[in-house]
């Protein structure tokens, strides 16, 4: 069961790494000019997907148990407002170093977690419902946050004209 346990959680974390470095090359590719673009029109533009996936990221810290967040006031701006409903938003370099430094702390966290760490509860489920539903784990955030980031990776990927 051990051996099954670490397979599932190298699987998980290999999609993970693949995900954000797919990211990174997509974000890194574009200016910051390019950054400000839609992705179609009235839809939400780049540096609003960088920001949205940074605050997501973010909030798994506290959500797996491992700290609290980094940049709570992302949240607001990128979880709790569409695009363009507040007038002053961080600028797309200070973006792109939050996302480095969100990503960098999960990898570390990530790396230190035992396989029965990952299968663990995460912290909106209660005890009684994780009894119920054990499938409400640490692992399974993570592959939810993944295909979470390949859709948002998807719609980034428009801005190629």
């Amino acid at each position: 069961m051990e051996a099954q346990k670490k397979l599932l959680v190298r699987s998980v974390l290999d999609a993970w790494n693949s995900r954000i470095e797919a990211a990174d090359k997509l974000f890194n590719g574009f200016t910051d000019e390019q950054l400000q673009q839609e992705i179609a029109p009235g839809r939400n533009r780049g540096i609003y997907l960088l920001g949205h996936l940074t605050a997501v990221h973010d909030k798994m810290l506290p959500l797996l148990g491992l700290e609290s967040q980094v940049y709570p006031h992302l949240d607001e701006i990128f979880l709790n407002k569409p695009d363009r409903s507040v007038a002053i938003i961080p600028s797309t370099q200070e973006l792109r170093e939050n996302w480095k430094n969100i990503n960098a702390k999960l990898s570390a966290h990530f790396n230190r977690l035992s396989p029965n760490e990952w299968f663990q509860k995460h912290t909106s489920v209660s005890d009684e419902d994780f009894v119920k539903e054990p499938h409400r784990n640490r692992i399974n955030v993570v592959v939810g946050r993944t295909n979470h980031m390949q859709y948002h990776i998807g719609q980034v990927a428009l801005l190629k004209k």
